[in-house]
């Protein structure tokens, strides 16, 4: 129909109705707008939004330059930067394709066939992948507590991993405790310490723990871009050992190194973005405060965070059930089962406060 027969319709018909039709007609159009629900994605811990544009022009930048041929694969001039940025020797640094990478080389170094790696449970499902991928054995520990964890160690016992903050609890172990966990071990047990999450926590200073790993020469931490950075697809995190581990930072380094595009962005972000994650970790402390203060009175269990994560429980759900009735209001979320706990969800704290308040409101429906 063209403009001109649109109008002549209403030619005949009186203004008023033709009014009256044209008002329900744009009533109606604002009802279906308002009925469609845009999905919330809380079953990912990643930074949801997209990175700085000077990162993605740096990314750019050295992918027109180099996509036609094979990437000078490297990593020194990243490591050197992080060194220097946490006061280290770059011996005592190693970067590579995620922490998964790291975390996975240092359990092909350090399990023989039928060693033993203890972790918590629930906790991050990578340990006991990486532990049945380098042949050893995982061991999960129910709880998330030093004692727990020495209970478990036996003399097949070569690793202990956990992450802190845990993914998905939110629970930490402050430095005093992981030190006794150090001290209590024997030595031929290596704590490998998943810090993904660590840009979240309030109750200590960051690199609190970091700083152990002078004193300790079984400690390795882990730490990625992909989080608070917000630079998943780049695939890159870095592990910092004592200074003595200058020879088990060099297996677990990619062989090739790490491709042009990863040390481009992370370099990028680490030069001139340096407090993003600091300010996007503030942003979600907030609001998992205020998260928390809306769910207050209602009949659910939440383990304290210290996190961008909480783990969620509710009085006649299961974890399944809950995490259908969020799904029903277009939010998803993580169920327990595959993280150890079948009556609880991972819930992500949103970084928007209608967010939040969405996310309340659904949790209320859900048990009332």
């Amino acid at each position: 129909m063209g403009i001109r027969d649109y109008y002549r319709q209403f030619e005949a018909v009186p203004a008023e109705e033709v009014n009256r039709g044209l008002r329900e007609e744009a009533q109606e159009r604002r009802r279906s707008a308002l009925s469609r629900v845009e999905p919330l994605d809380l079953s990912v811990t990643t930074w949801p939004e997209y990175p700085p544009s000077r990162v993605v022009d740096a990314i750019t930048y050295a992918a027109r330059r180099g996509l036609h041929r094979y990437q000078e694969r490297q990593g020194g001039e990243l490591r050197g930067e992080l060194a220097h940025a946490l006061g280290l020797e770059p011996g005592r640094v190693v970067v590579g394709d995620g922490s998964a990478q790291l975390m996975t080389a240092a359990a092909h170094a350090l399990l023989a066939p039928g060693d033993e790696l203890v972790t918590p449970w629930p906790g991050y499902p990578l340990h006991p992948i990486v532990a049945r991928a380098a042949q050893g054995v995982a061991v999960p520990v129910p709880g998330f507590s030093v004692d727990a964890l020495l209970r478990a160690v036996n003399e097949r016992t070569r690793i202990v991993a956990l992450a802190n903050p845990n993914d998905p609890t939110g629970e930490l172990l402050r430095r005093g405790e992981l030190a006794r966990l150090l001290t209590a071990l024997p030595e031929r047990v290596v704590v490998v310490l998943d810090e993904a999450l660590r840009d979240y926590v309030t109750a200590e200073e960051r690199d609190a723990a970091l700083h152990l790993t002078a004193e300790h020469p079984r400690l390795l931490v882990f730490r990625t871009f992909s989080k608070a950075w917000g630079l998943a697809g780049l695939r890159c995190g870095y592990a910092v050992g004592g200074p003595d581990a200058a020879a088990l930072l060099e297996q677990l380094e990619p062989s090739l190194g790490l491709g042009d595009l990863a040390v481009a962005g992370v370099l990028e972000a680490v030069r001139h973005h340096a407090g993003l994650p600091a300010q996007r970790a503030a942003v979600i402390t907030a609001q998992r405060a205020r998260l928390l203060e809306a769910v207050a009175g209602l009949p659910l269990t939440v383990t304290p965070s210290q996190a961008n994560v909480l783990w969620i429980g509710a009085r006649g759900h299961s974890g399944g059930d809950l995490a259908e009735h969020l799904q029903r209001a277009g939010i998803a979320v993580r169920s327990g089962g595959p993280l150890g706990d079948p009556a609880r969800i991972r819930l992500t704290v949103p970084h928007r406060p209608q967010d939040v308040e969405r996310v309340a409101r659904a949790l209320e429906t859900a048990v009332a």
